[in-house]
């Protein structure tokens, strides 16, 4: 079979697993689900994806590569101060709302659960966010190298909690009042710029 249909079956794949990813729970999504909202039978998933993770881990590695996109746009700027910079880095964020949902819940799963290849694809696709956001650091701000990388390691696991504070369902809600638990509710936006203002504080 030609690469560009097999790719054009996988995407496909793919977009069924993030369409269903909106509306249902990552345990509730098996590859029954998925196989009926393709064209093609659901034992052909199998051609393509050994389980369900792999295509989950695939579709996180679909939101790192158009991350990737918007950060090598960001590059291209000549110069930005440190409060631009995390306007832009939060509005790309904003965008990658799958991405945020599927760190902060399934990442040990997905690749626990899919083949080497499957997960040496997905790192690659991470290594170059790391690559982008050291290169913005070390153009945009006066940072050495072992800084960039420092922060960036400071930023990426700082996401993983994005998701988890900002969407909390009415149940989660009703127990936090019950508790009588002094939470303060911030929008993803609002977290999103706070901690970078906070990672970010002390470089010029």
């Amino acid at each position: 079979m030609e690469k560009r249909l097999i790719d054009e079956r996988k995407e496909e794949m793919i977009n069924a697993c993030e369409k269903l990813y909106k509306q249902l729970e990552f345990k509730e999504i098996n590859m029954k689900l998925i196989g009926e909202k393709i064209s093609v039978g659901r034992t052909s998933i199998y051609n393509y994806f050994g389980t369900k993770e792999e295509i989950f881990l695939a579709l996180l590695e679909r939101e790192y590569l158009k991350w990737n996109e918007d950060l090598s746009t960001l590059l291209k700027n000549e110069k930005l101060s440190k409060e631009d910079f995390i306007d832009k880095i939060t509005d790309s964020l904003l965008k990658r709302k799958t991405l945020l949902k599927l760190i902060s819940m399934n990442m040990f799963e997905m690749e626990a659960n899919s083949r080497v290849e499957s997960i040496t694809n997905f790192k690659l696709a991470f290594k170059e966010s790391i690559s982008l956001l050291e290169q913005c650091l070390d153009k945009f701000f006066d940072v050495k190298d072992s800084e960039a990388e420092e922060i960036t390691f400071t930023i990426l696991p700082f996401l993983v909690g994005v998701y988890p504070y900002t969407s909390l369902t009415d149940k989660m809600k009703e127990a936090i009042n019950k508790a009588n638990l002094e939470y303060k509710f911030y929008t993803d936006k609002e977290m999103i710029k706070m901690g970078l203002e906070k990672i970010l504080g002390g470089i010029k």
